[in-house]
């Protein structure tokens, strides 16, 4: 009798156990980025310490800030099914890590029980943080710790190794938001350079119709003129240069345009155009806010270990 119950005793342990225990399914994992967006540790069986979550955070804030690189890091004892990768995959995907426009998240798992570390990179970090990368980073700073047990410093480690390889990394939305800018430019630019094109031309007309042809000199003045026609608002004129340094004189036929015919003024000209919307489109801001992720999508890249 004493024998059941102490069997019954210990079957009921193991089973509470068992539970404590419980296999992490993907949508189980909690997301604290949710609720305080400089949080990026998700650590539920408290494998890593409060002073090491609270470093990775940190490390992991100004990595977003500087390069827009998301990033989750989640810590757990068991996971349903034991495959690594698969559950990073799903980890990054369901939870849409990394900015939509560019897919530049990265999920780092690690499974105590399970004995591995997993990264999972999305399709716009794949160049960057390429699977060889991924694995050194893993067989150089972490995984002879995790295989101490010392999963503080592995962690750690491993965060500060790709935090200094991201280093020189720039978010591939501010690279564009700069060619963009570029490109709304071109117009202006454009406008700018016929203007001067045109006042250039202008002044060498000027010039050239300025200068005599006696002394070479850019001496000549309008000194007299007589009309000769005025058809539909087209004057011609007989035109006299004199010039103030010779004495020179210059007769021309000159056409000018006469704004007081009926035919033309008010309803030819029009004003001044005016552009609908200003010169340069508004552009949406966008990307991190509120706590949330930015919607990336992953493929199959990274790299995973076991120690």
């Amino acid at each position: 009798m004493k024998k059941t119950i102490i069997t019954c005793f210990v079957c009921c342990l193991l089973g509470l156990v068992k539970g404590w225990a419980h296999p992490y399914q993907v949508s189980e994992i909690p997301m604290v980025h949710l609720q305080d967006r400089t949080r990026y540790v998700s650590n539920p069986d408290q494998i890593l310490s409060a002073s090491t979550v609270s470093s990775i955070d940190n490390i992991l804030y100004a990595l977003e800030q500087r390069t827009g690189i998301e990033t989750l890091v989640v810590a757990v004892k068991e996971i349903e099914g034991g495959d690594c990768f698969e559950f990073a995959l799903q980890l990054g995907k369901q939870n849409g890590v990394g900015k939509k426009q560019t897919d530049n998240g990265l999920v780092i798992l690690l499974v105590t029980e399970e004995r591995c570390i997993q990264f999972v990179t999305g399709y716009g970090l794949e160049g960057i943080l390429p699977d060889a990368i991924c694995k050194r980073i893993q067989n150089r700073f972490m995984n002879t710790p995790f295989s101490q047990g010392d999963w503080d410093n592995g962690m750690l480690a491993g965060i500060r190794a790709i935090d200094s390889y991201l280093k020189d990394y720039q978010d591939g939305t501010e690279q564009r938001a700069e060619t963009d800018s570029m490109a709304d430019l071109y117009p202006l630019l454009f406008a700018a350079l016929v203007i001067l094109l045109f006042c250039f031309f202008a002044y060498r007309r000027m010039r050239r119709k300025s200068q005599c042809p006696h002394c070479k000199k850019h001496t000549l003045y309008r000194s007299d003129s007589r009309l000769i026609s005025n058809v539909h608002g087209i004057r011609r004129e007989e035109v006299v240069y004199t010039c103030s340094n010779c004495g020179y004189t210059v007769v021309r036929e000159e056409e000018s345009r006469d704004d007081r015919h009926d035919g033309f003024g008010g309803g030819r000209g029009g004003g001044p155009i005016i552009f609908g919307g200003g010169l340069f489109g508004g552009r949406g801001g966008g990307g991190f806010s509120g706590g949330s992720f930015g919607g990336g999508n992953f493929g199959g890249g990274g790299a995973g270990s076991k120690f």
